[in-house]
């Protein structure tokens, strides 16, 4: 067989993974959450909170928007025009034009100037969350964030450029095949590096101290049969009010990590409330979930860009003559960004799915729906959530259920 047909062999292959790991370890039935409850719980909530909530998120909108749309156009005319493929060429040609160059600092231009043409966007969220009290950071430490991110990404960036051209160079025939093998094994890894590596470039841990909360915890892990390796508590009060927890890490990096804004926000019960429904992801196994199939996602993701590669007129549009070529790298990153809006609601439908179990979770393992509903009201309201958002774009967008959703299931599950 020709390498096209064992691509598209590989292809339908990682299709039929992908689709045995959703059927099997996605919850796609979960309690109920009847719309009448979800009324009668909205009816319950300030007024003026609610207002407030739905205020916030009509002020977001229009950035959140403006910058899908800035970032697709942008993104659209560097790959599908020979503009970008001119531009990593220039960027390349101090260095002798050669490939690493240009690969790597031409890729790097070309996602700069996605970021710059965005920024705006950015500053205006940023005014948004100030003007409305949700973030504590000046505009000094906004930036230092942001350049933070660029850092980060530009590092990973370089490293999966360099690696990808490599990859082209050495395999030109089979590199759909050892490339896919590849992004399923740095989605493995960064599975395991990202707590240890990363979160700590953003925000400073700091273990729990020892009282009768961080024993609550840990004894509702171990009631869970949850291993955690500590407790921690995140200084996330120095860039917002926002309130969370989560549990991060896999296996010997697992950790329940906690916001300060909600330890200083919630009483202790609500704070166990949040952690049950987070213990519920490390013993369900979501992140392995997750990481499944952002790694199968990401191995079908390249052979799917080898085969888009055999259209000629997707190249010439481009103005390259192979997409495993560094002048290629603006086509690239505009199919990454397309294929990431298609698949971005699928991905939160999911999740909301996920997040559901994880709720009902919770309820079952507190035996507390009133400090549930308690906790669901705080998180919105501190948060300044929308609690009854507009379906569609809830559908398209929303990573869980909407804040009604969560409180009617809890009184559902009461009942």
């Amino acid at each position: 067989m020709s390498t096209r047909v064992w691509a598209v062999a590989t292809l339908g292959v990682l299709l039929v993974l992908i689709g045995i790991v959703a059927i099997t370890r996605v919850p796609w039935s979960g309690a109920p959450a009847p719309r009448s409850e979800q009324l009668a719980a909205l009816a319950g909530l300030p007024a003026d909170a609610v207002a407030k909530g739905k205020a916030f998120n009509a002020a977001l909108r229009p950035g959140s928007y403006g910058s899908m749309v800035i970032g697709l156009v942008v993104a659209l005319v560097l790959g599908l025009t020979p503009f970008g493929a001119r531009i990593v060429e220039a960027v390349g040609r101090p260095l002798g034009g050669h490939w690493l160059a240009q690969a790597v600092l031409g890729g790097l231009v070309i996602v700069l100037i996605g970021e710059v043409v965005s920024l705006p966007f950015a500053a205006w969220r940023h005014t948004v969350l100030k003007r409305y009290g949700l973030s504590t950071q000046d505009w000094g430490a906004w930036l230092v964030d942001l350049l933070k991110a660029y850092g980060v990404g530009a590092v990973l960036g370089a490293l999966v450029l360099a690696g990808f051209f490599t990859i082209t160079r050495l395999f030109p025939q089979w590199w759909w095949a050892v490339g896919a093998g590849a992004a399923a094994a740095l989605v493995l890894v960064l599975t395991f590096v990202f707590p240890v590596l990363v979160e700590p470039v953003f925000n400073k841990f700091t273990p729990m101290e020892d009282g009768a909360l961080r024993d609550s915890l840990v004894q509702l892990a171990e009631r869970d049969g949850v291993p955690v390796k500590d407790v921690l508590v995140a200084d996330a009060s120095r860039r917002t009010r926002a309130v969370n927890a989560y549990v991060s890490g896999y296996g010997a990096t697992r950790r329940i990590v906690v916001y300060d804004t909600l330890l200083r926000e919630a009483p202790e019960a609500e704070v166990r409330s949040v952690v049950a429904h987070e213990l519920s992801h490390a013993r369900s196994n979501d992140v392995l979930t997750g990481t499944l199939l952002g790694a199968l996602g990401s191995a079908a993701a390249v052979v799917l860009v080898y085969l888009l590669g055999a259209w000629e007129p997707l190249l010439r549009r481009a103005g390259v003559d192979s997409i495993a070529e560094p002048r290629a790298v603006a086509l690239l990153m505009a199919i990454a960004i397309v294929g990431g809006l298609v698949a971005g609601p699928v991905q939160a439908y999911v999740s909301r799915k996920v997040e559901a179990r994880s709720d009902a979770h919770a309820l079952e393992l507190t035996g507390d729906p009133e400090t549930f509903q308690a906790m669901m009201t705080r998180l919105a309201m501190v948060n300044l959530a929308d609690p009854d958002p507009n379906r569609v774009e809830h559908g398209l967008f929303g990573s869980h259920p909407s804040t009604v959703e969560r409180l009617a299931m809890a009184r559902a599950w009461a009942k």
